[in-house]
């Protein structure tokens, strides 16, 4: 049975990669956040010196005050190692895991158990009304991450998933979060057989030469040929019926995207990103931005070449054509 890691949604990021778990509160610290996500790829006998190694350098990574909690765990020897900062403290079924003070933070060997939580606080979240969904690979926004270990993961369960409104985050970009890593990547199915692919159109017609896409990190690129609307279930959206829009439904188990959350429109070589006025809000970042800014409901918002669009936990990234 593969590990289970449950994410809340929240304001810090949180990454995860085979064994190794990444929760930080580094606001306009992008170099900290690359860093410590780089770091989620070691293993092996020299795993707690390379922590700690990235603990001393935390502090000149980091502007302002930085809480960050990295682990590497290992369920096949039932240990793990972590480094932490601030509000970083991991814990182990509840109990805060104790270590060894180092420069910039805080390094402990531990043994596993059946739940291994990182983020603010001593103890993993109690089950609140929200959005609650399983990370199998990737960075997404988080409050915090529980992973449930192999062979305890069928005893525990997640609260129902409903739509709540995320709040803003750090943007990462692809080099801080490696790339084919984001809050949008096609993941291997859950053995609930839960997906997280974005849903494909019947027809993936290939983008004319001077046309601008929309590239999702699982692939799946789709021409801005015309005015798009996107969302849960845009079919049924007026711009789409009227036949002016053609619809881009995406995969949404979470529940976090309103039916026709978003809506692009094209008026010769300009496109434009307006939010529908979806629950959950659309945000854009520009390729270097750090971090998202939120749409006014009904403006329409100008888009460049490479900027991300935040739809729920989705993230697109416009390319002009050329």
């Amino acid at each position: 049975m593969p590990d289970r890691c449950e994410v809340l949604p929240g304001d810090a990021v949180v990454a995860r990669r085979d064994g190794g778990m990444l929760w930080v509160d580094a606001p306009g610290s992008p170099a900290l956040v690359a860093a410590l996500h780089a770091c989620l790829g070691v293993s092996g006998p020299g795993a707690e010196q390379v922590l700690t190694a990235v603990a001393a350098q935390a502090g000149s990574l980091a502007s302002g005050t930085a809480s960050f909690a990295l682990v590497l765990a290992d369920a096949g020897t039932g240990s793990g190692v972590a480094v932490w900062s601030g509000k970083g403290q991991p814990s182990v079924d509840g109990v805060p895991v104790s270590g060894s003070s180092v420069s910039g933070g805080t390094v402990a060997s531990f043994s596993l158990g059946r739940t291994l939580y990182v983020g603010p606080g001593s103890s993993g979240p109690q089950p609140t009304p929200g959005v609650s969904f399983d990370l199998v690979e990737g960075t997404v926004p988080g409050s915090g991450a529980t992973l449930h270990v192999a062979g305890s993961a069928a005893a525990s369960s997640s609260p129902a998933p409903a739509e709540a409104a995320p709040s803003s985050f750090t943007a990462g970009s692809d080099s801080g979060f490696g790339a084919g890593t984001g809050a949008s990547r096609a993941s291997a199915p859950a053995e609930s057989g839960e997906q997280t692919a974005f849903w494909r159109p019947d027809s993936d017609a290939a983008p004319a030469d001077d046309a601008p896409v929309l590239r999702f990190d699982d692939g799946l690129v789709i021409p801005v040929d015309g005015d798009l609307v996107l969302g849960r279930r845009p079919d049924s959206h007026e711009m789409v019926t009227s036949g002016t829009a053609r619809p881009v439904p995406i995969a949404d188990t979470q529940n976090v995207l309103s039916s026709a959350h978003a809506a692009l429109t094209r008026s010769g070589d300009e496109v434009s990103l307006v939010d529908l006025g979806s629950l959950n809000g659309t945000h854009v970042a520009g390729p270097e931005a750090t971090e998202w800014t939120q749409l006014e409901p009904g403006i329409a918002h100008p888009l460049s070449d490479g900027d991300r669009l935040l739809l729920g936990w989705t993230v697109i990234t416009f390319e002009q054509a050329g």
